[in-house]
């Protein structure tokens, strides 16, 4: 008899999610922070929540997690992970923030002009 293959869940990620294949919030992004609200539940108690659900809020008990870090610790797809946090953001026990844009493109100037100023410090 052999066992399982390492690494393959025990349950397929469409039923960690209720069946439910698409996120409530379509801006719920890979790059999406999430953090508890310490809010009460909203739509039901939290028993009522999948066993994955729980085990998402019990992840962000440690502090705030993107998305895709909530996906590598639960070993869940970050498709399965996007379904779980919007339902949980739904219910009130989740802050979803967009991940923060990236920064405008730099002065190659001013850069030279700090790396001049520094130099001149360094000699000073």
């Amino acid at each position: 008899m052999t066992g399982r293959p390492a690494g393959r869940p025990l349950v397929p990620a469409y039923l960690s999610t209720g069946g439910v294949a698409r996120p409530s919030r379509p801006h719920m992004e890979r790059l999406t922070v999430l953090a508890l609200t310490g809010e009460p539940p909203r739509g039901g108690p939290p028993e009522e929540l999948p066993a994955a659900g729980l085990a998402l809020l019990e992840a962000l008990e440690g502090g705030s997690l993107a998305v895709v870090e909530a996906a590598a610790l639960l070993r869940l797809p970050v498709s399965a992970v996007r379904v779980l946090a919007a339902d949980l953001a739904d219910r009130r026990l989740v802050l979803a923030r967009p991940p923060i844009p990236p920064a405008g493109r730099f002065d190659p100037d001013l850069l030279k002009r700090v790396a001049d100023g520094l130099r001149a410090l360094k000699h000073d």
